[in-house]
């Protein structure tokens, strides 16, 4: 005799799996049936009904299931939430609040933190996708803003293939690696060129920031666009705890460039946490580094900013190649060198806490 109850419990501790909630905490468990013979049918209704993660669902709780003795067969069917369901789902999930940014202020576990650059082809969203890998992979939930609106390219280096789930003007980015992101690319056709000025930049990323249920992951990184235009004015306004870090290569050029980014961080009252030199060296067949672009690019920069050089990313065609084809160096070759050097400087992120900083309203008797 199958134990119904049992039954019930272990499904409803299945996770939503864009979500991160139980079935139980969602309210969407609404029948489940245990025959005799040990059948077990279970309704789920999902929040909007093409939910595109429905497989893994059903496998989940597939699995749930049949971890209970005697259960020897499961089938799994779906509704969807009502309008008034899911309008109630959006505001627990807002917390009950109106559309506002939430992410990243007092009372948040959120650490934001802001990687750029002062000019394009030094790395800049390699080391925002390998970096958020690298810190998944350590445990933390991570969030990542692919907020270059010209050269969004974070997706297509994660290997993400669909488009955010929409739940009442509420977006949930889809999820890979243990990395969820919001991208200018899911709504631009690949022949379309994003041609915005200031107001509708600053729009975009307040719509990325409030209009996006990001929860309240540890880490949300913010991939830069390349300079110090209206997207890093308009981020440093809806953002102002971030943390920053600056990528740069050794070359002299580069370093000057990256200083710009720095000094722009340094005038709206970031935090810069750091510098990452991306393209540091090539490893020979012989064991010999190569540095192909210079030496001390990175350090220079450091010592500029009166910052830590944080880490040094080594040039590896493993590198290039998982960008192109999805898979974050990371994940496809994780015991190379270039794994291990994003890993030293997830650690080095991960320990390094933001610095309290005074405010000019803030009065302490």
């Amino acid at each position: 005799m199958v134990d119904v109850a049992a039954v019930r419990a272990a499904v409803e501790q299945v996770e939503d799996p864009e979500l991160h909630r139980s079935l139980a905490e969602l309210n969407m468990l609404r029948e489940l049936d245990v025959t005799p013979e040990g059948g077990v049918r279970v309704l789920v209704a999902l929040t909007i009904p093409g939910c595109p993660l429905k497989d893994k669902l059903t496998a989940d709780v597939t699995a749930a299931a049949t971890s209970v003795a005697g259960v020897e067969s499961v089938s799994v069917e779906f509704t969807s939430m009502t309008d008034e369901e899911r309008g109630e789902l959006v505001n627990e999930m807002r917390g009950g609040a109106m559309r506002e940014i939430t992410i990243g202020k007092p009372g948040t576990k959120t650490r934001v933190i802001a990687v750029s650059s002062g000019k394009g082809g030094v790395g800049k969203s390699s080391v925002t996708a390998n970096l958020g890998v690298a810190l998944a992979r350590m445990g933390r939930t991570v969030g990542i803003i692919d907020a270059d609106v010209w050269g969004f390219s974070i997706p297509k280096m994660l290997g993400i293939d669909r488009n955010p789930t929409v739940i009442d003007e509420t977006l949930i980015p889809p999820e890979i690696h243990g990395v969820a992101v919001m991208s200018m690319d899911y709504f631009v056709r690949p022949d379309q060129a994003v041609i915005w000025r200031g107001p509708m930049l600053h729009k975009a990323m307040e719509q990325f920031l409030a209009d996006v249920h990001w929860g309240d992951p540890d880490f949300l990184l913010i991939d830069m666009p390349p300079g110090t235009g209206d997207i890093a004015i308009s981020m440093s306004q809806f953002l102002p705890r971030a943390q920053a870090i600056v990528v740069t290569t050794p070359q002299v050029t580069a370093q000057r460039v990256a200083k710009r980014a720095g000094l722009m961080a340094r005038k709206v009252n970031q935090d810069i946490m750091g510098v990452v030199e991306n393209m540091s060296w090539f490893t020979g067949d012989d064991g010999k580094r190569y540095p192909i672009f210079g030496e001390g690019g990175g350090a220079t920069l450091a010592e500029e900013l009166e910052v830590p050089l944080l880490g040094q990313i080594p040039l590896v065609p493993a590198l290039r190649e998982g960008a192109d084809n999805g898979q974050p160096v990371t994940i496809s070759d994780p015991g190379g060198e270039a794994a291990a050097a994003f890993e030293r400087l997830a650690s080095e992120v991960d320990e390094r806490r933001p610095r309290l900083r005074s405010h000019p309203e803030l009065v302490i008797s």
